[in-house]
C-alpha cells in the first residue's frame, strides 16, 4: 500500500521534521511512505473572509494538482468523522481490502481547507474539534498511521 501525506507548506522546525522523520522509518516496514508539500500563501493580518477564501483556493489547486486519478482522499477536517485509534485501523485495513492501494491525506494550511478538496475528498476525517496547527498535524498523522499498521498487525504497542 501506498500512503502519502499531502499538505500546505513546510516543516519549520526541526522537532517536526525529526518526529515524521521517525515515523516514516517506522512505517517503511508496513507501506510505501511519502510526505508531499505544496507552497502555502502569504496570509496577510487582518485580512477579509473574501481573501481569505482566495488564499484557501490557490492552496487548494496546488494540492488538487498533486492528486493521481485513481488515489482514495482522505482530507483532515474539523468537521469530517471521529474514529478511535482502533477504528481508524480498521477503517485503514478495510480500505485495503477493499483495493485502495493508494490512499492520500490531505492537510490544509493554516485557513484550512477550499472546498473544492472537500468535494474531491473521498472521506473526511477529523481528530478533534480543537484546531490544531497544521504541521503538528503530520506528526500526529503520521503516528495514527503507524499505530493503526501496528494494530492491523497484531503488534504491540503502548495506549
Amino acid at each position: 500500500m501506498k500512503i502519502t501525506i499531502l499538505c500546505v507548506g513546510k516543516l519549520k522546525e526541526k522537532f517536526y521534521r525529526d518526529a515524521v522523520a521517525e515515523y516514516a522509518k517506522r512505517l517503511s516496514r508496513y507501506c510505501s511512505f511519502e510526505i508531499i508539500e505544496v507552497a502555502d500563501e502569504m496570509t496577510p493580518d487582518k485580512a477579509g473572509e473574501a481573501v481569505n477564501e482566495l488564499i484557501r483556493e490557490r492552496e487548494a489547486e496546488r494540492l488538487l494538482s498533486k492528486l493521481k486519478s485513481g488515489s482514495y482522499v482522505c482530507s483532515l477536517e474539523i468537521k469530517g468523522k471521529k474514529l478511535s485509534s482502533t477504528q481508524f485501523a480498521d477503517w485503514l485495513g478495510n480500505a485495503a481490502l477493499n483495493g485502495k492501494s493508494d490512499i492520500v491525506f490531505i492537510i490544509g494550511g493554516s485557513l484550512g481547507l477550499h472546498k473544492s478538496v472537500s468535494e474531491r475528498s473521498d472521506f473526511s476525517l477529523s481528530f478533534s474539534d480543537m484546531t490544531f496547527p497544521h504541521q503538528l498535524m503530520r506528526v500526529i498523522l503520521s503516528e495514527q498511521i503507524y499505530r493503526a499498521y501496528r494494530l492491523i498487525n497484531n503488534e504491540p504497542y503502548h495506549k
